[in-house]
């Protein structure tokens, strides 16, 4: 749940700008300066966030760009388009950019996320199917795929609503993505220990990287403690793929339990960037998560 900032000023968002820009100040900090203008959502805003996208920090730019979908404001799709063509970014990123493009639903990109649903990457390649399906799915109804998270999800919810149902759905490998998904968010809304223990079951499934990231995303979204075993076990795996790592990090910076910051304040020093620097932000998080002063949880990804 954020703080809506309607009514800043023109200099004000600027100041959120530079502060996001500035690569000299902590990591957490420039985080907080761009949900700020992701609650902001104007084209200025969406300016001040793509001019970031060369960053250094992969983590940093994976964020922008699903800040960007989250926002749908049309003025981005240029900017992602170029983020998700670049070879040169690092898969988490051209990931996020595909995400985002779905996210903001306009049909005019369908041909492009085509063309990359069969990119050598397979994190990018499953991202852009799901993202060409959800466009064509909220262009032919009504849009079923905002969450009570506050998030813009992948795809909609399941028609079923039996836990163990969709639990067979959400593991088995032959299940299309779309449908997996599916399962995964009528599990997150269901919200019960029974069907959070369901959902963690798909940090196991070695078919997707990119399926067991967006698992960890939403135990994040639900902040239960319930996971936290297996979460730590995916974290821990240093053989695991960095963005299934860093979404597990920053799961357990939500939950933030007092053993979940143990966690990320030894994993904090972790070989991989983009977990030391989730470790960071996730810290943060829990901060704010156990001062209770404002949330931030459901805001990273």
């Amino acid at each position: 749940v954020f703080f809506r900032m309607h009514g800043l000023t023109s200099e004000q968002i600027d100041n959120f700008g530079q502060t996001l820009g500035n690569t000299s100040l902590p990591l957490k900090a420039r985080f907080r300066a761009l949900f700020a203008l992701r609650n902001v959502g104007d084209d200025r805003s969406v300016e001040w966030i793509g001019k970031c996208l060369n960053d250094e920090s992969a983590l940093l730019k994976h964020e922008l760009a699903y800040c960007l979908g989250q926002m749908q404001n049309k003025s981005a799709i240029p900017i992602l388009i170029k983020t998700l063509e670049d070879v040169a970014q690092e898969p988490m990123v051209r990931h996020e950019a595909g995400e985002a493009l779905g996210a903001i639903g306009d049909i005019s990109v369908l041909d492009l996320l085509k063309k990359y649903s069969s990119d050598p990457l397979p994190e990018v390649a499953e991202t852009c199917v799901l993202a060409a399906a959800r466009l064509e799915y909220v262009n032919g109804c009504e849009d079923g795929t905002k969450s009570p998270y506050d998030s813009v999800d992948p795809t909609p919810s399941h028609e079923s609503k039996n836990v163990e149902e969709l639990r067979q759905v959400l593991v088995d490998e032959k299940q299309t993505l779309w449908d997996r998904y599916r399962a995964m968010f009528t599990l997150r809304n269901i919200n019960t220990d029974e069907s959070i223990t369901a959902l963690a079951s798909g940090l196991f499934c070695e078919d997707s990287a990119l399926f067991r990231h967006e698992i960890a995303y939403v135990l994040g979204q639900v902040q239960s403690p319930v996971a936290t075993e297996q979460l730590k076990s995916r974290l821990f795996l240093s053989s695991e793929n960095c963005m299934v790592r860093h979404e597990c990090a920053e799961a357990l910076g939500a939950i933030a339990s007092d053993e979940c910051v143990k966690i990320l304040e030894e994993y904090a020093k972790d070989e991989e960037r983009v977990v030391r620097e989730s470790c960071e932000v996730a810290l943060d998080m829990a901060d704010y998560e156990q001062s209770g002063e404002f949330q931030y949880a459901g805001a990273s990804h």
